[in-house]
């Protein structure tokens, strides 16, 4: 299908070998659409070579992030022994991933991953990215409420209280371990209807891409009640007007801790770069919230100050703790 890339295959070799931990034996669900065909077929390859049960699938691309995969595939996907999933849409949060990890599958999603940011991204060292993700989550744990700050206007507060964090290391060689490749970030969901303030997005939007002009986020009791800004928040207007009042709920607070990512448009890898946080619009029932919603979008602040109870996490996006 493809000549063999010997710079992607080796990302390939770390991605099983390292992060995912695939044994000799076991079954690899690889699933893949067009646009990531080349990167699967790298996947299933290399998982053969490791003398894994290798299954390829390709899926019709979802429409937006969030969506669904198909149902066959989704019953496939809770009986394999690791999952990887390179898709252009993200499957990340979506009950399928979630009831999957639940059966002890290990789930890794690659939404909208690029060669070019896989091989740089996959030479990180994710020793040092456990240890970091584990920390902050492990604060974000015993927190209650969190209030971030930017010289751009950002004023933001919620509470976790009660809720645990998620830990996207890009290590889950554990059953039921769950989480993107590229890692790494330490994520949770906010209580529902405590966010009040104003959120500015000057990074990037999800399904837009790196921001030319801020996004301007005014919530109240847990929503977006109205967006400011340029032509880009015009459209995240447009793509939030189509799926109603649940679209808007403040679902996700994360912080990444991947210092090899940057800012590319690709939020897959946005939303790992060192010193950001980002703020997710829609669902987050797959990771301890209670909103059901058909999208999920990142938005990414840079050089966040953040506290966690008062105490400071991040200062101009200078990690503190």
């Amino acid at each position: 299908m493809f000549e063999i890339d010997l710079d992607l295959y080796r990302a390939c070799e770390i991605a099983l070998k390292q992060c995912m931990g695939v044994k000799e034996g076991e079954s690899v669900l690889i699933i893949v659409d067009k646009p990531e065909r080349k990167i699967g077929y790298h996947l299933w390859m290399k998982a053969k070579e490791l003398g894994a049960e290798a299954v390829y699938v390709e899926i019709i691309p979802r429409k937006i992030h969030g969506e669904e995969p198909p149902r066959p595939v989704a019953e496939a996907m809770k009986v394999a022994n690791v999952v990887i999933a390179p898709t252009s849409k993200s499957i990340t949060h979506t009950l399928a991933k979630k009831e999957a990890c639940e059966k002890g599958v290990r789930v890794a999603t690659l939404p909208g991953i690029t060669e070019e940011m896989f091989i740089r991204t996959m030479s990180a060292d994710y020793g040092e990215i456990l240890k970091l993700t584990n920390r902050i989550a492990d604060i974000l744990d015993k927190g209650s409420m969190v209030h971030i700050k930017t010289s751009l206007g950002t004023d933001l507060r919620f509470s976790i209280e009660g809720r645990k964090a998620r830990r996207s290391t890009g290590i889950y060689r554990n059953p039921g371990e769950c989480g993107n490749l590229p890692g790494a970030e330490a994520y949770i969901a906010p209580v529902e209807g405590t966010a009040d303030g104003v959120a500015v997005i000057d990074g990037s939007m999800a399904g837009i891409g790196i921001l030319k002009n801020p996004i301007k986020l005014v919530i109240r009791d847990g929503f977006v009640e109205k967006i400011d800004g340029g032509d880009e928040a015009r459209k995240l207007e447009g793509i939030l007007s189509k799926y109603g009042k649940e679209a808007r709920n403040i679902a996700e607070f994360g912080v990444g801790t991947n210092p090899r990512a940057r800012i590319s448009g690709n939020i897959l890898e946005d939303e790992k770069v060192f010193g950001t946080v980002h703020i997710a619009l829609g669902s987050n029932y797959d990771f301890g919230g209670t909103i059901k919603a058909p999208v999920h979008l990142d938005g990414i602040i840079r050089k966040p100050t953040v506290l966690i109870d008062g105490e400071y996490l991040f200062k101009d996006g200078k990690v503190v703790v």
